[in-house]
């Protein structure tokens, strides 16, 4: 009897108390509350980035915290923080993706105890929370520097090199097994540790697919939690690695070179194919208007794509095409000013332009409704001007028809569509097709049957 009770106990202790060794510090991989059970299906997301630092006065997890309820009347259902780690000092640019420690909380944002309090007030209004992860590179001032050189890419004299184009971090080298595996057991220790539900990973087309296979596989492996993951890459290897996300690069270039250059907008028909590829099962592309990266180099979303009528017809290509929406943190309020790096100059201002944000939780609150939408068969009528399609699923059908000029477009309504019965998508008023729609600037349509 008291040799099963040693082994019971034994047990118990194997289940609860996962340990590992990283950057010289034993971590106890205990699993802090419970794993969150409300994760949406990949094909039902609405992403919210959060860029901590210009997101409140404050600038800290506490700033995102009095915003959950703000966050979750948009439509939200999965909010996706900018690095949380500390950032290094040495050779620094000041940048959240220049991180010291994995398996710290960076200060200037708050406590892990403050982490934990956000991930469980998202958790209760319903909503994931993702990390965002840099796995390419560190800080040059990181522990493994010098207590690993060989996890460094190196020259031929020995000496650890940047990844081109950025001097302030030093490349990982990849090669190295024992370094893939203590990157692994730190992201699986937020896992454990602050109950997050997945991880945007940065620059993921830097790193080989087969590190992230290795990852992902592992990551789904641990129990009770399903996990999101999302690559900040393009190439269809991501896919295949198990990534849930592709990142939408080409369809915002694109869609800025619609409004800026007056280019086809039938080249997103196009993009709809060869972002896809690779993809199979309920695979995803993240699509956006303007994230931290955009943002600070192209510019806000209203200041790319024609103010704020012109942002909202795009919107609703995002949000109701084919993929998922993210949006950046200010873009509801349509902010009309940049958020700069390293992103300590400005601050989200939430008392603008209500009448924006309105549109955007009008248009989410459809998307979220729609299973058409989220999950339909697409059928395309874009024209050179126009973004036209229609998504069906098991007979409910929505038409949107957003008109992406700055001008007034005739937009020939195709005959099938003129036989449907249809109904305003977001009054539900009945709504009857001519043969010819006259659109003004900027306007967009959005009908079901």
């Amino acid at each position: 009897m008291k040799k099963r009770i040693v082994l019971l106990v034994w047990l118990v202790i194997l289940v609860c108390l996962r340990s590992l060794y990283v950057s010289g510090q034993t971590l106890v991989m205990t699993q802090y509350g419970k794993p969150y059970t409300g994760v949406p299906d990949k094909r039902d997301v609405t992403i919210y980035q959060v860029n901590l630092r210009a997101f409140s006065k404050e600038g800290s997890f506490q700033g995102v915290i009095a915003r959950l309820d703000s966050i979750k009347a948009l439509g939200i259902n999965v909010v996706y923080l900018m690095p949380i780690h500390p950032v290094g000092v040495l050779k620094t640019a000041n940048s959240p993706y220049c991180v010291k420690d994995y398996n710290a909380v960076n200060s200037e944002f708050g406590t892990l105890d403050d982490l934990r309090k956000l991930v469980n007030g998202a958790h209760q209004r319903k909503m994931a929370v993702l990390l965002d992860w840099v796995g390419n590179h560190t800080s040059w001032d990181h522990a493994w520097i010098t207590a690993h050189k060989d996890w460094y890419k190196q020259d031929s004299t020995g000496k650890i090199i940047s990844p081109k184009g950025w001097n302030d971090v030093a490349q990982l080298n990849f090669d190295n097994l024992d370094m893939r595996q203590e990157m692994i057991k730190a992201m699986k220790y937020w896992v454990y540790v602050a109950n997050i539900d997945g991880f945007r990973c940065d620059y993921a087309d830097g790193p080989p697919a087969d590190f992230w296979k290795q990852t992902i596989d592992t990551l789904r492996e641990i129990p009770a939690h399903h996990l999101l993951i999302l690559a900040e890459g393009k190439r269809p290897a991501n896919y295949q690695a198990g990534f849930d996300y592709n990142f939408g690069f080409t369809f915002f270039e694109n869609l800025e070179r619609v409004y800026k250059r007056g280019k086809t907008v039938k080249i997103i028909d196009s993009l709809n194919i060869k972002n896809y590829d690779g993809a199979t099962g309920d695979q995803q592309i993240v699509r956006y208007l303007t994230n931290h990266d955009v943002n600070g180099s192209n510019g806000s979303a209203v200041e790319i794509f024609g103010g704020k009528k012109g942002s909202m017809a795009a919107f609703v290509v995002v949000a109701y095409m084919k993929g998922v929406p993210m949006i950046y943190n200010g873009q509801e309020v349509g902010l009309p000013y940049r958020l700069v790096f390293p992103f300590t100059s400005a601050k989200v201002d939430w008392t603008l332009n209500p009448d924006v944000t309105a549109e955007y939780k009008k248009i989410i609150a459809f998307r979220n409704a729609s299973t058409a939408i989220r999950r339909g068969k697409l059928t395309s009528y874009t024209t050179d001007d126009v973004c036209a399609f229609i998504k069906e699923n098991s007979g409910k059908k929505v038409l949107v028809i957003s008109n992406l000029r700055n001008k007034n477009i005739a937009f020939k309504v195709p005959a099938t569509l003129l036989e449907n019965r249809w109904k305003n998508a977001f009054t539900n008023a009945k709504t009857s097709l001519a043969g010819t729609i006259n659109l003004e600037p900027y306007t967009y349509i959005v009908l079901k049957n």
